[in-house]
């Protein structure tokens, strides 16, 4: 139907939830560059001048935690004391203990193997970190397999921290936010209605020119063919932006889990991912359910496809597989979930071993999405079950 619309939005690295993400993920990256069996649930608050960084963290390596959170606050680009948050001058506080014994035997030691003196298959060792639903979804709307909406979002904001970085739109500051909404037509994209940018800047800078600046620098070059002389694009709308990042608002871990996904298309089982070592499978549970639903589309089987996956605690095998084509598959969704079980292992430890998520490999998705990264070689995003998946269906 025409007239239908989609909206989405995305955030910079600098956006205080996107801070306290990166902080989190760099945690868990120094744990896993050294301890690959590490237990990692790193949460991190920003504020004023403070990092604080909590969690539970069991490894046998150190990690010197204050100046991994400096060094990515600086890295970010906070590194003026102006900005009223830096990496040099921000206090870092941390409380940190180790994963609570009961989850960690749970984890350690799943149902499917206690008591039995001869494992069979060491897939079955490794427990479900948490009971929980965890979602992955896949749609043709572009080369990627992700919702347009969200890749456009994500576009915009990448390219507004380029430009902040290699200095072609000077005066800008790492805070900032975008918001696309596309209009369909039986489905199908065929423009973008509205394009929102919100830039931080220095106090100085003329705010018609850097809306001008960054309508040429940013927002044609990221949204293209999908603009028109009907679209509205508004950057700045507020007026000055010039206080921003953890002064402006707090920022939490785990707070933009639609940015990080799917930007509202599909469903989300309310986990957050960034912090957290693959044995949890709100996040390895998530990246294997994202793979499922991509190969499906890629085969050429769906549209677009949802795929949902419940575990419990303690569990390596899932409690229940659920295949959503949106009535787009060619076969029935029930084929394709016995074809999907058959193909894929979605025990923990067979997701961890496929996807090699023992690896420091986090921190560059705390911002821009962990789903569609074309520019990072990321094992889910991999079509290499097609085959298989057509063999068994088509």
């Amino acid at each position: 139907m025409k007239g239908r619309y989609f909206t989405s939005e995305s955030v910079t690295e600098g956006h205080p939830d996107k801070v306290a993400d990166r902080i989190s993920d760099a945690v868990l990256d120094a744990v896993m560059a050294e301890d690959p069996d590490g237990r990692v649930a790193c949460e991190t608050f920003v504020s004023t001048g403070l990092v604080l960084v909590g969690g539970e963290i069991t490894t046998d390596t150190y990690v010197d935690i204050s100046s991994v959170a400096r060094e990515t606050v600086l890295d970010v680009g906070y590194n003026e004391r102006s900005y009223g948050f830096d990496g040099e001058s921000c206090a870092v506080l941390t409380s940190i203990d180790e994963q609570s014994p009961d989850i960690s035997e749970g984890v350690s030691h799943a149902t499917e193997v206690r008591g039995v003196e001869e494992i069979e298959n060491h897939y079955d060792t490794l427990g479900a970190g948490d009971q929980g639903i965890v979602y992955g979804y896949a749609c043709d709307e572009t080369k990627s397999l992700m919702p347009l909406p969200i890749t456009l979002a994500h576009r915009l904001t990448m390219r507004l921290a380029q430009v902040r970085k290699d200095d072609s739109v000077p005066d800008l500051r790492p805070d900032g936010k975008s918001q696309v909404t596309i209009e369909y037509d039986d489905g199908n994209p065929i423009r973008a209605h509205t394009v929102i940018l919100a830039a931080q800047h220095d106090p100085d800078i003329s705010e018609e020119r850097l809306a001008d600046k960054l309508t040429r620098e940013v927002v044609e070059p990221s949204v293209g063919r999908w603009l028109d002389d009907s679209t509205e694009i508004f950057v700045n709308s507020s007026g000055r932006f010039v206080k921003g990042g953890p002064p402006a608002d707090t920022g939490i871990t785990g707070r933009k889990i639609i940015v990080d996904t799917y930007g509202g298309y599909g469903s989300h089982g309310g986990g957050a991912y960034s912090g957290k070592d693959p044995t949890k499978v709100d996040r390895s549970g998530s990246y294997m359910a994202r793979y499922i639903a991509k190969n499906v589309v890629a085969a050429g089987i769906s549209k677009e496809c949802e795929v949902q996956v419940a575990y419990t605690i303690g569990k390596a095998s899932p409690l229940a597989v659920t295949i959503d084509t949106n009535d787009t598959g060619v076969v029935d969704d029930c084929e394709i979930r016995e074809a999907v079980e058959e193909i894929f292992d979605l025990r923990p430890a067979a997701i961890i071993n496929h996807l090699d998520l023992r690896r420091p490999i986090y921190t560059p998705l705390s911002a821009y999405g962990h789903f569609g990264r074309e520019e990072l070689d990321l094992t889910w995003e991999k079509t290499d079950k097609v085959d298989e998946l057509k063999g068994a269906l088509l």
